[in-house]
């Protein structure tokens, strides 16, 4: 395992449950996201794509960075969870920067408004799928 592209992916995905939670947080008490004139966060808020089903789409980023954190976790404990973490770290980053785009191209193009956290919460998501590849192309080529 390496253990820069394990603590970096453990930052990001803290990085991504703060995000998560600071928009999960913003759309329960009701209150308006500090966007500090950087984007036009109520918009997004505001916009009938930011839940689905009744349920904040930031409740579903906390559950994914918890996920990848708790995964993270037990990769150190040994056991089977060593070898299969980044497989499905890989998986669940795969499956979140697929909805991200999906989102982003609904903020440009059906919303018009960007909401930087949702970027932000994007771009840790995309470096998490990167290294989670590098992390699964290194550990083959240890086994071979």
């Amino acid at each position: 395992m390496d253990k820069k592209l394990w603590i970096t992916s453990y930052i990001l995905a803290g990085i991504g449950l703060l995000d998560s939670l600071y928009l999960t947080w913003v759309d329960l008490t009701h209150s308006k996201a500090y966007c500090g004139g950087s984007g036009d966060c109520q918009t997004v808020a505001n916009s009938p794509y930011s839940e689905v089903a009744g349920i904040p789409i930031a409740l579903f980023g906390i559950g994914a960075y918890l996920v990848i954190v708790g995964l993270l976790y037990l990769e150190t404990r040994g056991g089977p969870w060593q070898n299969y973490s980044p497989l499905v770290i890989f998986g669940i980053s795969f499956a979140s920067v697929l909805y991200s785009a999906y989102l982003t191209y609904l903020e440009i193009w059906v919303i018009r408004a960007i909401c930087p956290y949702c970027v932000v919460s994007a771009i840790v998501m995309l470096l998490l799928f990167i290294i989670s590849i590098v992390r699964l192309v290194q550990g083959n080529s240890e086994k071979s």
